[in-house]
């Protein structure tokens, strides 16, 4: 009888061998498709990445990653530790400097095609899943900033918390604490999104974890990660507190914070029906119960951020999870379907999220020629590609400006940068012309100081001409931003004016320590 058990077994194992290797080279093959995915948008970055300039935020970036440290005023440290490994690398190109960025979304592109396989989902939902990133990884990855690597680790968390509930191991609590962890290096919103885990945790079947080590010992791994930040900021009187309290009331003033629930259908465009379908996969339906958790990652995050009048795309990053589960669960609903339905639902999802992505590739690479009828409307929505022109020319105006002072004004002179695009933009370009580096109050650069000796004689970039009256005995206008091709950004627009003042009414070090201000 063993015998017989033991010749049955192998027939069994021969006979599957076939099916298993097809899927295995299925699979390979559905990754390799999906990584040409990823890499077409890394190599959309890389050949339109350097056609405008560093826009106003990567230059704050860019000087903040010449001064490593475990915090920030504006964010944790994680994005300015790849920025400081970008100028190590391909010191100050612009295409470099945008390279890590671009590559974290184009991780999370291929991490969410397999969250989906993860999910239950053939090479369709796969490649779905990834088609339908595609546009936050052209968007979002387009400039060095810490909303990309803040999506690669939202997207991380959710991948290990779906092997953790089709596996059942426990030990994947240790990678999600360290994709949190990460994550909160990377942006302070991901602690909206832990919440989210904790909260889908306690509501669903996963409250049995609550007895596992495995789930402490992730939650250690966590707060052993922002550890550092966490110091850095105790060290700082939790600036970052004022930092955020400051930037949220200035969004509530504008208005960047009202029609947050609009503007998710907006932000995800025709995609919307998928994470629809992916929100009542998780949520409701049978097939997804297990996935229930899931659900509460996207629904927590998005009552806290409504509840706090949170920016729209704070929640970006919580769309890939719900991509892969509405892609599967659509790929199971189409096989009740006739052949013929098949194929018109299929092309219609396809070209749907084509259009999606020719509509995110017009507005946020840098493509139109500037100055052009394209340019000023891509710049009518997408604000961050006027704030990529004419910092060189303004650091050339400032040169020109300190060319045509006496030599003995030039040994004693400053220049001060009242926002951190023009004082990142004079530290960037500035050596080329022998300018000093720019000084500033503005959110980190405050804490680099006003210099040794203190300079006597300033350039004054941005500073309202009442308040230079106040601070400085003289003051006199010295020049203008140059307006290029018409473009309307924040310095041809709101202080185009360039002074040279002289005799600081207060000794430096009382005038430095009320000057600390954010933006």
């Amino acid at each position: 009888m063993l015998v017989s058990f033991r010749r049955a077994k192998r027939s069994v194992s021969l006979e599957q061998t076939p099916a298993r290797i097809d899927s295995s080279t299925r699979d390979r093959t559905t990754t390799a498709i999906i990584l040409a995915f990823a890499a077409a948008t890394v190599l959309a970055h890389w050949v339109f990445g350097n056609r405008y300039g560093f826009q106003r935020d990567e230059l704050q970036t860019l000087d903040d990653a010449r001064h490593l440290a475990w915090g920030y005023v504006a964010y944790p440290s994680l994005t300015p530790l790849f920025g400081r490994l970008s100028l190590t690398l391909f010191g100050n190109s612009l295409r470099g400097f945008r390279c890590f960025a671009s590559l974290a979304l184009a991780a999370a592109l291929l991490i969410s095609g397999l969250m989906a396989r993860r999910l239950g989902g053939r090479r369709g939902a796969q490649l779905l899943t990834a088609f339908a990133v595609m546009p936050a990884a052209i968007g979002a990855g387009m400039l060095m900033q810490y909303v990309a690597f803040d999506y690669l680790c939202w997207v991380l968390t959710a991948y290990f918390v779906v092997r953790l509930l089709t596996s059942a191991d426990p030990r994947w609590w240790l990678a999600i604490g360290a994709a949190i962890g990460c994550g909160m290096e990377a942006k302070y919103t991901m602690g909206f999104f832990a919440l989210g885990v904790a909260a889908g945790t306690l509501l669903t079947d996963a409250r049995g974890y609550l007895r596992s080590k495995w789930l402490w010992m992730g939650v250690a791994v966590s707060i052993l990660l922002f550890l550092p930040n966490l110091a850095w900021q105790a060290r700082h009187g939790f600036v970052s507190l004022d930092f955020l309290r400051h930037i949220h009331a200035r969004d509530v003033r504008l208005g960047r914070t009202k029609g947050f629930l609009p503007f998710q259908f907006k932000m995800t465009l025709l995609a919307a029906p998928l994470w629809i379908a992916g929100l009542w996969f998780c949520l409701f339906s049978r097939e997804g119960k297990r996935f229930r958790l899931l659900g509460w990652m996207y629904v927590v995050p998005l009552l806290l951020f409504v509840a706090a009048k949170g920016r729209g795309y704070y929640l970006q990053p919580a769309y890939p999870m719900l991509y892969a589960a509405g892609a599967v669960w659509c790929e199971q609903g189409l096989q009740r379907l006739s052949s013929a339905w098949k194929g018109i639902v299929r092309t219609a999802a396809w070209v749907a999220l084509a259009a999606d992505i020719v509509l995110v590739s017009a507005l946020f690479l840098p493509i139109a020629p500037i100055g052009s009828p394209w340019f000023h409307w891509a710049s009518s929505i997408n604000g961050d590609l006027p704030e990529e022109i004419g910092w060189p020319e303004l650091v050339r105006e400032v040169a020109r400006i300190r060319d045509s002072l006496p030599l003995q004004d030039r040994a004693r002179l400053g220049i001060l940068g009242t926002n951190y695009g023009e004082a990142g933009a004079v530290n960037l370009y500035g050596p080329e012309y022998g300018l000093p580096r720019a000084i500033s109050g503005v959110n980190s650069f405050w804490y680099r100081g006003y210099g040794d000796p203190p300079p006597q004689i300033l350039i004054v970039l941005g500073l309202p001409q009442r308040e230079m009256q106040r601070r400085f005995q003289s003051c006199e206008l010295a020049g203008h931003t140059p307006r290029i091709d018409d473009v309307r950004n924040e310095e041809a627009e709101d202080h185009s004016d360039i002074f040279v003042c002289r005799g600081l009414k207060e000794s430096w070090p009382s005038f430095w320590s009320d000057f600390h201000y954010y933006g």
